[in-house]
């Protein structure tokens, strides 16, 4: 009965804390709202209309939902680079930034969903997906285990920090005995749910793109790279504005995970890019028209060549300590970095892997309007979610949000 009067208590304090704030805060918020009004508009014109209304067709049906899908689950990943050093390793460096890295996962896995409902066509089809309900084809089909996989991480992303933040909302400290054993299977899961995900692309033998022995990998060390990049932006913007203290030596030796990422991440791609170019068959058509274009179609060079430049730079500039160790070209690495992989496991990765098509037909994507305001929505609705929860653990973390101190009013 206690248990529920404390959580009562802290869904009501969280609700004051989310609605109050500065200036900056009422128009950042509301600058959301209307985003994902207008991909909620955008939505309703596709489920009246249906998936015609996208740039996708029956010769590319992956667009920027199943792109941003595929980023956004390395970003989910990406926090087991600070709980496995909190919680495993015992490294203090990262415990105050351990909960805005889980938090950043159950935003990046709502959208995740998210894109995954767009993506579908409409909610009403979801049932498919439902074990017992649906067809879903368990174990035998790659896309049931990412069903598994993802809901799974975003309960653990959701209990453990809700445990550790319940206990200290009540000024008592989490026991370890209890939230350890699932941040070491986080740990685990989190490794998994980016590999079952390359495992999709992985397992289709008729796209020769993606049949490739080194995508769960590079999905890993992609994943490694652009997710900490983010968690040290938002960290950066969270130390600006708030009272929640991230040490410098935090953000440092996130700098180093992205870097040596990074850097992993460069040499399996001169490695693909040796392998599709160095004795070129029919199989590298796709790796052909990505980066010079094929028989005059030309539509993804703009952006394959965006990403390898910025990648490259963002790598070099992190591999030396003078240029890492200054924040604001840390920040501009990490931006531009993030920047680079978002297109590099969107465009670069999935819309190449159906041109050309089985028999050879080249048939290019361009998203419509309605996909790109379903998308920015998205990103919205992921970035209203963050924030709530993020203004909800800083007020608790620094002391602000006590369940005594309202007893003792």
């Amino acid at each position: 009965m206690r248990r529920l009067k404390v959580f009562k208590s802290l869904l009501i304090d969280s609700l004051d804390v989310i609605t109050h704030g500065s200036r900056k805060y009422h128009l950042w918020m509301g600058f959301l709202t209307f985003v994902m009004l207008v991909g909620m508009y955008c939505y309703s014109i596709q489920l009246d209309q249906g998936l015609s209304v996208t740039g996708m067709t029956d010769r590319v049906s992956w667009g920027l939902y199943i792109s941003n899908f595929t980023f956004l689950v390395g970003v989910a990943a990406a926090a087991v680079m600070l709980v496995m050093p909190t919680y495993v390793l015992k490294d203090i460096d990262f415990k105050q930034a351990v909960l805005i890295g889980e938090g950043l996962a159950v935003a990046a896995l709502i959208m995740c969903l998210a894109f995954v409902v767009a993506d579908m066509g409409g909610p009403s089809v979801l049932w498919h997906m439902i074990p017992g309900i649906g067809v879903f084809n368990f174990p035998n089909s790659m896309l049931t285990w990412d069903v598994i996989v993802l809901n799974g991480y975003l309960f653990l992303n959701i209990s453990i920090p809700y445990y550790i933040l319940f206990r200290h909302y009540q000024g008592k400290d989490a026991n370890p005995k209890i939230y350890v054993p699932g941040a070491l299977i986080s740990v685990f899961w989190a490794v998994s749910i980016h590999l079952v995900t390359a495992f999709l692309y992985q397992g289709l033998q008729a796209r020769p793109f993606w049949n490739n022995a080194l995508l769960g990998p590079r999905f890993l060390a992609s994943a490694f790279a652009a997710g900490p990049a983010l968690i040290i932006l938002v960290l950066a913007i969270i130390r600006n504005y708030t009272a929640f203290k991230v040490e410098n030596k935090t953000i440092g030796k996130l700098a180093m995970i992205v870097t040596v990422a990074a850097q992993i991440n460069l040499i399996m791609l001169v490695s693909e890019l040796f392998k599709e170019f160095y004795a070129p068959t029919h199989h590298s058509e796709s790796a052909y028209y990505l980066f010079f274009g094929l028989h005059g179609k030309n539509a993804l060079l703009p952006w394959i060549w965006t990403s390898i430049p910025l990648n490259v730079l963002a790598t070099v500039l992190l591999t030396f300590g003078k240029f890492r160790n200054n924040f604001k070209v840390l920040y501009f690495c990490c931006f531009i970095l993030f920047v680079a992989i978002w297109i590099e496991k969107g465009f670069g990765l999935i819309v190449p892997g159906f041109i050309p098509g089985p028999y050879g037909k080249i048939a290019e994507y361009t998203p419509t309007g309605v996909e790109i305001g379903v998308t920015m929505g998205i990103w919205a609705l992921g970035a209203f979610v963050f924030t709530i929860l993020a203004k909800t653990a800083i007020k608790i973390e620094t002391g602000k949000l006590r369940y005594k101190k309202k007893d003792s009013q």
